[in-house]
């Protein structure tokens, strides 16, 4: 299927790995030109060459932390008129939230709600006025199923959630969605990270508690980023016009809900 948007524009955030590289991948080889962003210099320089090197599309490396408003103006001007904006962030640690004080949760916040929120506000009137505009907010099957120790997570994705869920029916009529894409359980450094530690807890080997992990997903198995990516190409493109202010649930089956 021709998704359509060759040589469009997009903005992709925290994509030097994991799910925001799927994603950045997914739209270059439609064609795509990318601004990626990412911490660290070294790791966003590499993921820009193997893009680069894949695909051959224009890819514009900013090194750089978008929670903070000198990172997102420096992104913006790299790509001041986007196309697509993939809003993406680390989440908070876990914990318990007798723990959390104001700085913890105006910091996950800051990263998870207001952030996203800025990027929105700094490209959604270009996009309708051009008449085209696709914006994807990665956020986490948290959203739809809380998890317990995750209450900064929770509590700013569902902030998060809660506003698009208004500004993307003002938009859609001038060709701009704004919709959510909720990862579940996917086979990223930081999942892997999550099984290290339990295997510390639990005494077993990090291979053993993994092998586990997946066996208990209804799939037998964790996502991969390149699938995560491709339903993410597929909401940026001309066949999604007509979906927005939604939260694609991606999880193997996990949620164990009907709606």
């Amino acid at each position: 299927m021709d998704l359509g948007i060759k040589g469009r524009r997009a903005i992709v955030c925290a994509a030097s790995k994991g799910l925001g590289k799927g994603c950045a991948m997914a739209l270059a080889r439609e064609g795509v030109d990318l601004v990626i962003n990412a911490r660290t210099a070294a790791d966003v320089d590499a993921t820009a060459a193997e893009i680069r090197s894949a695909t051959g599309v224009k890819v514009t490396a900013v090194a750089c932390d978008v929670t903070s408003v000198d990172g997102r103006n420096r992104v913006l001007a790299a790509c001041p008129e986007p196309d697509i904006v993939i809003n993406n962030a680390g989440g908070p640690p876990p914990g318990d939230f007798r723990d959390w004080g104001r700085d913890e949760w105006i910091k996950a916040i800051d990263a998870n709600m207001l952030t996203p929120i800025e990027f929105i506000k700094a490209t959604v009137d270009g996009m309708m006025k051009r008449g085209f505009g696709r914006i994807v907010n990665i956020t986490s099957s948290s959203v739809k199923a809380p998890i317990d120790i995750l209450g900064l997570s929770n509590g700013a994705r569902s902030g998060l959630t809660g506003f698009v869920a208004g500004v993307a029916r003002t938009t859609v009529r001038h060709g701009v969605t704004i919709n959510g894409l909720l990862p579940g359980p996917f086979a990223t450094d930081r999942l892997k990270g999550t099984y290290r530690s339990r295997a510390q807890k639990s005494g077993k080997s990090f291979e053993e508690e993994y092998a586990a992990g997946a066996r208990a997903n209804p799939a037998g198995r964790f996502g991969t980023a390149e699938e995560f990516g491709a339903m993410c190409a597929f909401l940026c493109s001309v066949h999604a016009g007509y979906m927005t202010g939604q939260n694609i649930l991606m999880d193997g089956g996990q949620y164990p809900g009907t709606y």
